[in-house]
């Protein structure tokens, strides 16, 4: 039996960056737990698939083409959900990227462009169109998908961790203009988990003993074990939880 204040079956909610990695992991754990998951990416025919991976499986998926960068293009995202379900329950702003440039003189205007974009910009456009929809049906959840860079941030890759900086302080913004509509705005601020972005570095026998020496769990996340902050953020169990930024790092020191 489904425990009362973790139940989210029946909510609608958008996930970006859906079909792969953190996305996908949410986007399964979700649907499985009985909410109608709109799976959102560049790549549909990955949306696609996870879908009917999720229907086979008897959840309910939708997919849709986003990229997320594209700021005239999310009013559509946005409609495509009420037009399906009639309403929008949850916005999970998943979708990320991190490209390294050699060094900060050697940043091009193109890629800062492109990581503000997906990481901030997209999110800020989402946020708003989500907080509309949400308030006409009596409120909703938003949960931002932040990294570890964006409170310790190394040179390796600055503007990203400029941009996930400026999505935490958004979250905290944006929590307190909706909070009277209904909506809670908190963030999840990630750790190193095993995905395909990070397999170059969380695979690889020769670095992963660097990885790992900062966490005090000894290891890299596990992408389905985001699934549980997420579905208590989208769930009425945080109702009073609003503003925050949730950390799941294995226990980073330093």
């Amino acid at each position: 039996m489904t425990d009362p204040l973790f139940d989210v079956s029946g909510r609608v909610v958008l996930i970006t960056g859906g079909s792969r990695g953190l996305g996908a992991a949410m986007s399964v754990g979700l649907a499985e737990r009985g909410a109608k998951v709109l799976i959102a990416s560049r790549k549909l025919d990955s949306c696609k698939e996870l879908a009917e991976q999720i229907k086979s499986q008897g959840g309910e998926a939708h997919p849709l083409q986003c990229h997320v960068g594209d700021w005239e293009a999310l009013d559509a995202v946005v409609d495509a959900a009420e037009s399906r379900y009639g309403r929008l329950d949850g916005l999970v702003n998943n979708a990320g990227m991190s490209p390294l440039a050699p060094s900060l003189l050697e940043t091009s205007e193109t890629l800062f462009d492109k990581v503000i974009g997906v990481n901030l910009k997209g999110p800020t456009r989402l946020m708003a169109l989500a907080a509309n929809a949400m308030s006409k049906t009596g409120g909703g959840s938003i949960v931002n998908i932040s990294s570890l860079a964006s409170v310790k941030p190394t040179p390796v890759a600055p503007i990203y961790s400029a941009a996930k900086a400026g999505l935490n302080a958004l979250t905290k913004a944006t929590a307190l203009e909706y909070a009277g509509a209904g909506i809670r705005v908190n963030c999840i601020v990630c750790g190193t988990f095993d995905t395909d972005a990070a397999s170059g570095f969380v695979r690889n026998p020769e670095t992963l003993p660097g990885v790992v020496k900062p966490i005090a769990l000894g290891r890299v996340g596990r992408p389905e074990e985001i699934v549980g902050a997420v579905v208590y953020l989208l769930s009425d169990a945080s109702s009073y939880t609003t503003g925050s930024l949730i950390t799941i790092d294995g226990g980073v020191t330093g």
